[in-house]
């Protein structure tokens, strides 16, 4: 009882500290009147100027070599499964080969264990999983094959929410165990319980703004971590490890496109100490498909990561679904097939149908590449994604939906085919996590901007569904010519996002501090930019669920 109280006590004060700092916030932001709410949206579409002390360019990190001995764990990673009962742990033992001449280690040659039990506890439990190699083979002469380490995931089940862990991975039966790491299991799921802080951002790649990023994110205590798409960017890269002069190229004219792979290993060495300590979902997106011979697409990403998607009904690892305290996430695949007759979108139908909103009253999807960004780079280039699922996505009341793709910042205002809608999302664009292409600055509703329509489709999937607007102030047209309406708020810098439901305790100190009451209506969006302090909000919005609100509309008439 001692021991529960004092954790309770050392929660509040934790509790007290961070409203005071949104109380701090509520007096600097918005010229002292507060942080905003989407109740007081539709707002006027802002666009930030362009920091001219800022580098638009970026800078690689050199390699980052591995300090394991033998077969020590590296590359340790936790990541969620779809409930807080049961995480992954994955790890590496042994090295990746590159070469001509590669012989692939054997994955039954070191076992694939942890050791974990609840911190400061006695007893100690144990899980074992499976492991693999993969290779990236090429069937030319000058370019060098590659198998990777052993790659090893194990399942850990049976544990309790919102509970801090210990653990240990490797095979205790040749004494090659890692150091001790710590993982807190989410929430239960209930209308009343969330994670303190997730942190959302997409395509880090491994440059000196990825330090930044990565820094001021670990910064900002989060509980869970989803990064959407864009993440080692090993693609970017020739075999020799020299930058690549194709990697934009139209990827059905390269049967097989060539990449780099010890860059996983560098970028899985470099994001260690955030996500062996911190759940993290990944989303696939283009720098990911990495197509080898005979179509294998995706190889890299699927195997070095642990995803809850048998958990979740599904049978991908481009699209799965996992419950954060009450809130329930949507991952989708941008680059695999999504129509109306696809396995994703019939798994998406009867995912967003077996929610319970009683339970999980918020609703977040995540995917690459945006449907509501108004930048010139990737412009309306998922559009036959928007065609196909955005009417399924608003019957079901999503929230929010988070994208990359994009290097640049932009939140929607609530938006549903294009036009202001107040049970529409908010369409967040993050991909500003610092990859080598550097910033985007060039906006398609600017004078001389607008694609020809022929250009954007998606090269990858194909299809071409991007037609004029036949209604609206852009009516007849391919681009508005001004910034539209339903984009709120854009900014080219590099940085993170903080999504923080405020839970009952959160909302009871608020209360005692006399900051304005929210509660579990009211999602918190901070995007922080790498260039100031991380505790000083670019952007920041409640997003706010109306109690009592339909979540189950007609897309009759749209």
């Amino acid at each position: 009882m001692v021991t529960k109280m004092m954790g309770w006590v050392s929660s509040m004060c934790k509790t007290v500290v961070y409203v005071w700092f949104l109380v701090s916030l509520s007096f600097v932001y918005n010229g002292g009147e507060g942080i905003p709410t989407t109740l007081e949206g539709p707002f006027k579409p802002v666009t930030v100027p362009l920091n001219k002390t800022l580098s638009t360019i970026t800078a690689d990190l050199p390699d980052f070599p591995s300090n394991a001995v033998d077969f020590q764990p590296q590359q340790i990673s936790v990541s969620l499964s779809a409930n807080y009962d049961s995480i992954w742990i994955s790890w590496i033992t042994g090295e990746f080969q590159i070469g001509d001449n590669i012989r692939p280690l054997d994955p039954e040659s070191v076992q694939s264990i942890v050791q974990f039990r609840v911190f400061r506890s006695q007893s100690t439990y144990q899980a074992e999983g499976y492991s693999l190699v993969y290779n990236q083979l090429y069937p030319f002469d000058g370019i060098q094959n590659y198998t990777s380490g052993i790659i090893h995931h194990v399942c850990l089940t049976d544990l309790e929410p919102d509970t801090l862990y210990e653990y240990e991975c490797g095979d205790p039966s040749k004494s090659l165990m890692s150091k001790s790491h710590y993982f807190r299991t989410m929430p239960v799921s209930s209308p009343s319980d969330y994670p303190s802080r997730i942190a959302v951002v997409g395509d880090l790649g491994l440059t000196h703004n990825t330090t930044t990023t990565v820094s001021h994110l670990l910064s900002n205590h989060p509980d869970l971590v989803v990064l959407v798409g864009g993440l080692s960017n090993a693609d970017l890269y020739l075999t020799n490890g020299t930058v690549s002069n194709y990697s934009s190229c139209p990827l059905l004219l390269n049967t097989i496109h060539e990449t780099y792979q010890p860059r996983w290993d560098y970028w899985g060495r470099f994001m260690q100490p955030l996500v062996s300590n911190v759940p993290t979902m990944v989303v696939g997106g283009d720098h990911e498909i990495e197509q080898q011979a005979e179509n294998l697409t995706f190889d890299a990403y699927s195997s070095r990561f642990a995803f809850p998607s048998e958990e979740s009904g599904s049978m991908s690892s481009l699209y799965y679904s996992f419950n954060a305290g009450g809130i329930h996430f949507v991952v989708l695949g941008a680059y695999t097939p999504f129509e109306k007759s696809s396995d994703q979108y019939n798994w998406l139908e009867r995912d967003l149908g077996d929610v319970d909103r009683e339970v999980t009253p918020w609703l977040v999807a995540a995917w690459q590449t945006p449907w509501y960004s108004t930048y010139l780079a990737h412009y309306r280039e998922a559009e036959c994604m928007r065609v196909e699922m955005e009417d399924l996505l608003y019957k079901y009341g999503v929230d929010i939906v988070f994208n990359g793709q994009v290097n640049a910042y932009e939140r929607s205002n609530r938006v549903y085919n294009y036009s202001l809608d107040p049970y529409g999302p908010v369409y967040i664009t993050i991909g500003t996590g610092g990859n080598r292409e550097g910033l985007e600055i060039t906006h398609a509703d600017e004078p001389g901007n607008c694609p020809d329509p022929t250009t954007t489709p998606e090269n990858y999937i194909g299809g071409f569904c991007a037609f004029n607007f036949t209604s609206g102030p852009a009516s007849g047209k391919f681009c508005w010519d001004q910034q539209p309406d339903y984009s709120a708020f854009r900014e080219s810098s590099f940085g993170h996002g903080i999504l923080e439901v405020l839970s009952l305790s959160l909302s009871l100190c608020c209360i005692c501090c006399g900051l304005q009451v929210k509660n579990e209506t009211h999602a918190l969006w901070t995007w922080y930019r790498n260039q100031e302090f991380y505790e000083n909000a670019g952007d920041i919005i409640y997003i706010v669920k109306e109690p009592g609100e339909s979540v189950f509309r007609s897309t009759e008439g749209n």
